[in-house]
Formats: structure tokens, C-alpha cells, sequence
């Protein structure tokens, strides 16, 4: 299994910019694709960003531009850097990772915060 750990939530000034983290541990050589979602309350979850195992990223059009996902191998950390952050960004943020053992599984991280307010 893997374990995941985000951080670098917090409040943001409309704007402004923050850099979210995501620390995998366990069998992280059965990670296919991670991917960072967000949910606000009585809104739907919503993929933000994923980048596959060989590298490609996808984004969702209402951060493209904007939000860059990107990842170091050597410290099996994924991130997802936030710029020109607007109040409808905010959410609580997860990261999940697609893992291919006997069959594919996913893990989901506990969350962090994003508050995009003045």
C-alpha cells in the first residue's frame, strides 16, 4: 500500500500564490499516476490536476494557466503549484495515487486546506 501526506495548505490573499505537497511512502514503484483533486462543501470533488507515471500531465480547464503539478523522484514528494489564486479555489485539497499491484488500487490522503479569501 502507499501512504500519502499532504501539506501547505493555509489562507491566501486573492492573488497570490501557495505550493501544495504530497509525500508518498510505502510501494511507491507500483505508482502509475497521482493526481490532485479538491472538494468544497456542497460542491462535487473535482480532479485539478494529475501527472502520469512517464511524466504527461492533465489539468482541468479552470487551472490551466494557473496551476502547475510536477513531481521529485528522490523525494517521492508531488506538488502542485497554485498561482493567481482565486476565492473559487477554494477547497480542501487531496492528493491520490493510482497504484498497479495484483489489481489497481487507489490512496487518498487526508487533505489540506485552501482558503482563498481577503
Amino acid at each position: 500500500q502507499v501512504q500519502l501526506v499532504e501539506s501547505g495548505g493555509g489562507l491566501v490573499q486573492p492573488g497570490g500564490s501557495l505550493t501544495l505537497s504530497c509525500v508518498a511512502s510505502g510501494n511507491i514503484a507500483r505508482i502509475y499516476a497521482t493526481g490532485w483533486h479538491r472538494q468544497a462543501p456542497g460542491k462535487q470533488r473535482e480532479t485539478v490536476a494529475i501527472i502520469q507515471r512517464g511524466g504527461n500531465t492533465n489539468y482541468a480547464d479552470s487551472v490551466k494557466g494557473r496551476f502547475t503539478i510536477s513531481r521529485d523522484n528522490a523525494k517521492n514528494t508531488v506538488y502542485l503549484q497554485m498561482k493567481g489564486l482565486k476565492p473559487e479555489d477554494t477547497a480542501v485539497y487531496y492528493c491520490a495515487v493510482v497504484v498497479m499491484s495484483a489489481s489497481s488500487n487507489e490512496y487518498w490522503g487526508q487533505g489540506t486546506q485552501v482558503t482563498v479569501s481577503s
